[in-house]
């Protein structure tokens, strides 16, 4: 098959068969690396959903004797970056996501053809960069963004999943204090401490203020002030994070889980029936489909502050337990190399990613950015938009 027995089109959501040739694509094109783990997405009959709260959006499909063969989702917006040209001044980022190629039709040119459109979107709208992020596993995504595309690695993030169990965490108030945070009082920390953040997005009022945005919280020692008083100096320790609720955009299903596991938690079961006195920590049915609560905004400092976000995510645990009735799992993305927050975060290593490659390419020749993100601390932190999770 050549070139030009496909076209590549945009995505027409009046159509219905659009609609439903795309819900069936994604429901045959799992995610995850397929030799431990692969999940399957359920999109609540809105394709669109994952890029539909982003400023600026846009879905091309590739379509082959009128079949959906192909799809990816770009999103466009302002953000924060310490590479670019005029530092501390914004820059236009384009966001890659999503592509899918039906299994029958890999290889064929297909999924190329995608990206180059959506590229030429972002040029259309003078976008700068154009990023992306991989599983490192995804040896096919990896050979085509940096061997074909000219994409270049910058960052390795680590995707922590911590299943929401039947018990909750016992959180020290005694010594730790959790707060929730007014709108207006995390917009104000989040542009004092995080603007230096890779892809700090510009209108992060936007974000907080939608309504799949649940709350943000700070954690500080109660021997400390907290960090918006005025007696907070650079030697208090403190920890914010914000939480969106993806479930409420779409639903993950396992299709695939290591063997180890499905005997683990099928033992977990039998044992919770047999000696309910032991009162066993359960996991949740993962074959079946379920939401979860996406921790964003992530940033600390202090000595001994990675023990507070850990108690953070702990504490977002615990809303999901007793708020959430479809909530199952807890994502967080770090990026860089932090081994002590890492450690310090809840999390199963059997559901995490611990290498989520980050791409960059720039799309004004601006090599010498392309250089610093490359060359760049692996431990520097990253935003995480949960727009385009």
């Amino acid at each position: 098959m050549g070139s030009k027995d496909f076209v590549i089109r945009n995505y027409e959501e009046s159509r219905l068969s659009d609609r439903a040739q795309v819900a069936d694509l994604e429901q045959r094109c799992e995610i995850g690396p397929s030799k431990r783990v692969f999940l399957f997405t359920d999109t609540l009959g809105d394709p669109i959903c994952r890029i539909r709260h982003s400023p600026l959006y846009k879905m091309l499909v590739a379509e082959w004797n009128n079949e959906v063969v192909g799809v990816i989702q770009g999103s466009i917006k302002t953000a924060f970056s310490s590479t670019h040209k005029r530092p501390g001044l914004a820059a236009k980022v384009g966001y890659l996501l999503g592509l899918r190629v039906a299994p029958p039709f890999r290889r064929r040119g297909i999924g190329s053809s995608l990206v180059h459109d959506l590229e030429d979107w972002f040029v259309a709208n003078d976008v700068d960069y154009c990023c992306m992020a991989t599983e490192k596993d995804n040896h096919a995504s990896v050979n085509l963004f940096i061997n074909h595309m000219r994409y270049v690695k910058f960052r390795t993030g680590r995707i922590l999943v911590n299943p929401v169990t039947n018990y909750p965490y016992k959180i020290n108030q005694s010594e730790i204090k959790i707060q929730k945070l007014k709108i207006e009082e995390a917009e104000e920390i989040y542009k004092k401490h995080m603007t230096s953040t890779e892809f700090f997005p510009k209108d992060i009022n936007s974000i907080l203020k939608n309504n799949l945005s649940l709350g943000t919280w700070v954690a500080h020692y109660k021997k400390q002030p907290p960090p918006w008083s005025a007696a907070a100096d650079i030697r208090s320790s403190w920890a914010v994070v914000s939480l969106w609720n993806s479930g409420e955009v779409f639903k993950l299903r396992l299709g695939k889980a290591p063997f180890p596991w499905v005997v683990y938690t099928k033992s977990l079961r039998m044992m919770e029936k047999m000696l309910p006195c032991l009162k066993v920590i359960l996991v949740p049915d993962y074959f079946k489909a379920f939401g979860f609560y996406f921790v964003y905004g992530l940033h600390h400092e202090g000595a001994c502050s990675e023990r507070l976000v850990g108690v953070l995510c702990e504490y977002v645990h615990n809303l999901a337990l007793s708020n959430a009735k479809d909530c199952k799992a807890i994502v967080t993305e770090i990026g860089g190399e932090d081994d002590e927050l890492k450690m310090a975060i809840p999390h199963w290593k059997l559901l995490s990613c611990s290498e989520d490659l980050w791409c960059v390419k720039a799309l004004k020749s601006e090599e010498d950015s392309l250089l610093e993100w490359k060359n760049g601390p692996p431990n520097r932190p990253l935003f995480v938009d949960p727009r385009e999770v």
